[in-house]
Order: structure tokens, then C-alpha cells, then sequence
């Protein structure tokens, strides 16, 4: 699949930035698109798409916006984890996916191509490509609706030859340069606090924003039909290389039993705080235990971007100090 012209939702934050390169480097025609601010109280799929459907004129400044283009990524959202304000995350996160398919239905747009998060799957054992989701916090509930309404969305036009096909790129624990997820990891792996549960052998679904962008970009140009869900490849990372790398130390070993304890304490202590703690518990969960991912559909189809996340992880170290 040969695309003519691409457009790209939240071109300005951390994702949608680093794909915007990725295609300028690539000489692929780009235009950034201003995400509108919205916010909803829908709290399912019928009443998320009802409310999207009734933003006439949002539905039009998007479809304007997308006039030409092919292929259409939305990167944009809130990326606040630990945001309480579930309007606010439904609006950002939910309500505007739907939006753009809707006005990319509305405009010709051959492929939408929505970033999404594998927090949606919480804490199951392993990360996978079905749309089964167990969110845990208000960020991962907003994430969640939104997938769920864009596969309520393809399968109502799965019979339709002129109907965008919509996918989800499920994007894992994403670091970069300046990203504060990233500081703060490296800060954490500099102190005497670094630690793993167990040898530090666990894979870990840390990855790097610029392999992402590249794989995004990827999915885009991919001659053939794309399924509903594509989650990110893993970057060879695990427990303990991530912290060696983000620290430059050896981290602590310590017993799984005592970690699984502290974080079952620690989402028992959220709980009686109406769960205002889950985001950040959850991190530490991941970088002491790790978590597994099938390769699915990038390792199928040889779909596969250079790893960075060493790279990106080392230059936080170096940061720390400037």
C-alpha cells in the first residue's frame, strides 16, 4: 500500500512528534491536525458513539482537516496515567478516536491508525492482540472505551468497500528523551532503592518512542489488510537490564513473595482511596516482575524496528546529572 498523503493527530507530544520525524525522514507527505479539547460522561460504547455523533461540527473541522489524505494516525490523547478526572480522559481518550473515524469514514480516508495502550490488558500474564481488556485505572478504563467503540465502529463497516479501515496499535511502556516516565525510572535506577523481584531475567515491555514511531509508520505503508489490534514488538529488554541500563548499577534481588506483598498492600491501601494509586503501583509492579507479549503480527509478518530502548535508557542516566 503506496500512501500519497498521511495526517497526524497530537503532532506536537512525545508519540505523535517522533512519528511525524519518522515519516518527514522517510519524505512522506505529513500534515499535523489540532486536536480539539473535549470531554464526556459516556461510560459505554453506545453512549460514547451517540455522544460523537452528535459533534456535527467537530466531525466537520476533522473531515476538512483529512481532505486528501490516505492514511490518518491519531496520537493524540491525555497520557496521565494517574488523572482521576475520568471526563476529561473519556473526552481525550475515547470520545476523539471515535471522531476521527467518523470523519475519516465521512472523508475517504483509506486507514486509521489509533495509539493506543497495553495498560488496556492491566496486569494479565501475558500482553496479546486481543481486544480483551482489564483496565485498572481511570487512564486504562478511557483507553479501553475507546478501542472498544473503534471495534464496534469496524465491524458495523466491515461490509462497506468506501469505510476506513481502523486499527489499533496497542503502544507498551514507551521511553524517550524528556518523557518524565523516563526521568523518573532513571532516577529510581540511580538510587539505592533499584531492585527487581527475583534474578532480573523477567522480559519487560519497556520499548523505545523511536522504534514505536517507526513501527507505526510501518503499519501505516503495509500492503495488506491490517487486523484490529497490532501491539507493539518488545525490544529484548528485561527487569534487570533496564535498570543497569537506566542506572549504570547492579539492582537490588529481592524475594517475589515479599514484592507480590508489597503490591498487593499497595493496591489494597489505593482501593480505600477510591483507587487513586493504581497507576503508580502498577509501574513499580512491572518494573520488579516484568511482563510477557506474544510477538504476534509484527513477527508474523516481519514488521520488526531497530531497539532503541538501551540507547534511550543510557541517555536518561547521562541527564540526570545536567
Amino acid at each position: 500500500m503506496t500512501a500519497s498523503s498521511w495526517r497526524v493527530l497530537g503532532a506536537t507530544g512525545f508519540v505523535g512528534s517522533a512519528i511525524t520525524t519518522a515519516l518527514q525522514t522517510k519524505n512522506i507527505a505529513v500534515t499535523p491536525v489540532s486536536t480539539p479539547r473535549l470531554a464526556s460522561p459516556a461510560t459505554t460504547v453506545h453512549h460514547l458513539i451517540e455522544h460523537a455523533q452528535r459533534l456535527e461540527s467537530v466531525i466537520d473541522y476533522l473531515a476538512d482537516s483529512f481532505a486528501g489524505a490516505d492514511i490518518v494516525i491519531n496520537a493524540a490523547g491525555l497520557a496521565a496515567p494517574d488523572q482521576t478526572h475520568q471526563q476529561s480522559l473519556t473526552g481525550a481518550n475515547a470520545l476523539l478516536p471515535v471522531l476521527v473515524a467518523l470523519a475519516a469514514h465521512r472523508t475517504g480516508v483509506r486507514r486509521v491508525i489509533h495509539i493506543s495502550s497495553a495498560s488496556v490488558q492491566g496486569d494479565a500474564p501475558v500482553l496479546d492482540e486481543s481486544i480483551r481488556t482489564a483496565p485498572f485505572s481511570a487512564y486504562s478504563l478511557s483507553k479501553a472505551l475507546g478501542e472498544s467503540a473503534l471495534y464496534r465502529l469496524r465491524s458495523q463497516w466491515d461490509t462497506e468497500s468506501h469505510a476506513p479501515q481502523l486499527t489499533v496499535l496497542r503502544a507498551t511502556s514507551v521511553m524517550g528523551s524528556g518523557r518524565r516516565t523516563t526521568r523518573l525510572l532513571a532516577k529510581f535506577a540511580s538510587s539505592v532503592f533499584s531492585s527487581v523481584a527475583g534474578d532480573g531475567t523477567a522480559p519487560t515491555p519497556v520499548t523505545s518512542v523511536k522504534a514505536l514511531a517507526q513501527f507505526a509508520v510501518a503499519v501505516g505503508e503495509f500492503p495488506e489488510p491490517l487486523p484490529a489490534v497490532i501491539l507493539q514488538p518488545w525490544e529484548g529488554a528485561t527487569t534487570g537490564s533496564v535498570l543497569r541500563d537506566a542506572g549504570r548499577r547492579n539492582p537490588l534481588q529481592l524475594p517475589p513473595f515479599l514484592c507480590r506483598a508489597v503490591i498487593d498492600g499497595g493496591f489494597w491501601v489505593s482501593g480505600l482511596a477510591n483507587n487513586r494509586f493504581n497507576g503508580a503501583i502498577r509501574r513499580l509492579e512491572v518494573t520488579w516482575f516484568g511482563q510477557r507479549q506474544v510477538p504476534g503480527w509484527a513477527h508474523e509478518n516481519g514488521v520488526i524496528p531497530e531497539p532503541n530502548v538501551q540507547e534511550v535508557l543510557r541517555q536518561a542516566h547521562l541527564s540526570l546529572g545536567k
